[in-house]
């Protein structure tokens, strides 16, 4: 019987080898782990426009600042009282930067964070600040878990409303850089479009039986990208917000969570998703490759972003962060 078993288990890590060997890997894994002290989960990084100084916020109040471009992070602790707050976005123009939270919270600084400031949200206001996106001296926009969209010229005294209506209760929403927005329902069963001079949103039904996961926009903002349960992604082929190409598997055989996409140039995609799964494509999504060397890793990786092609940085669980570094950079 014990033979038996011991075949079995052999047969079961051939056959899973095998389904990993579909799948080419990376040669030089790009990504390092930055030690932090928070176990937190990570939601966003943003930096001032000395690349050199940015944040990095979370759950459980988490603020971190790096002085020495995302190497070594410090943290810091603001009087929020009693609040049980989650940081969910930072965004910084020069030294301008905001940073929001739930429940509804938002701060300003105009001094690269040397102070910050809670600038006081209505009552009125339809779910909680969800994202933003410093536009420059006393301007921003932001956008609420229920897809409600806002700007400001004033450094947040007054708000002007950009859509008549919200979206609902939202799995994630995303911003293309000229101001598009994609939205994806809680239980990812349809998913929402928006785009300036619109007073409402448009509602799309998903595209196969597989519920959304994630949506968001390509490089140049004129196509969409979308995750699905079952690690599927799909792209538009055209601006057509419903022009969807076939879906595609970048790891066949396996059924990882796929959670995030961000380029690194038009060309260049990373994908995170669930249990320390990273994955590129160098052809627009064509072909991809597997970073194995941080599968290892004891996290699932929710987010992915680029600040500059050289500057990227993967968001996880408990305090991970990995630090994107350009091969001839890599030790």
């Amino acid at each position: 019987m014990r033979k038996l078993k011991q075949i079995v288990i052999v047969i079961a890590v051939c056959l899973f080898c095998a389904s990993c060997s579909q799948v080419a890997s990376i040669d030089n894994n790009p990504w390092k782990v930055v030690e932090l002290s928070t176990d937190s989960t990570l939601a966003d990084v943003d930096f001032t426009e000395d690349l050199n100084h940015g944040w990095l916020v979370g759950s459980k109040a988490t603020l971190l600042e790096t002085t020495d471009g995302g190497d070594n992070w410090e943290e810091k602790t603001l009087d929020l009282g009693d609040e049980k707050v989650s940081f969910t976005s930072v965004s910084f123009s020069g030294e301008e930067g905001w940073i929001t939270g739930e429940p509804a919270i938002l701060l300003h600084t105009d001094d690269g964070g040397k102070t910050w400031s809670r600038i006081p949200l209505s009552e009125k206001l339809p779910g909680s600040p969800y994202q933003i996106l410093a536009l420059g001296p006393d301007s921003a926009e932001m956008v609420t878990d229920l897809g409600a969209i806002y700007t400001t010229e004033n450094g947040g005294r007054t708000w002007k409303a950009m859509v008549q209506g919200a979206v609902g209760v939202a799995r994630n929403i995303n911003r293309s850089r000229d101001g598009k927005y994609v939205a994806v329902s809680a239980r990812g069963n349809f998913y929402s479009t928006w785009e300036p001079g619109q007073e409402e949103w448009t509602p799309h039904q998903r595209t196969s039986s597989r519920r959304v996961q994630n949506m968001g926009f390509s490089e140049d903002g004129n196509n969409l990208w979308l995750l699905a349960r079952g690690g599927q992604i799909q792209f538009t082929e055209s601006e057509d917000v419903e022009d969807w190409g076939d879906v595609v598997y970048p790891e066949p055989s396996t059924s990882w969570g796929l959670l995030d996409i961000a380029y690194r140039t038009e060309e260049e995609m990373w994908v995170a998703g669930g249990s320390g799964n990273l994955l590129r494509s160098v052809d627009n999504g064509k072909s991809w490759e597997k970073d194995r060397e941080v599968e290892k890793v004891p996290s699932n990786f929710y987010k992915v972003l680029f600040i500059t092609p050289e500057k990227g940085f993967v968001l996880g669980q408990r305090g991970i962060l990995l630090k994107y570094e350009p091969l001839e950079e890599a030790t």
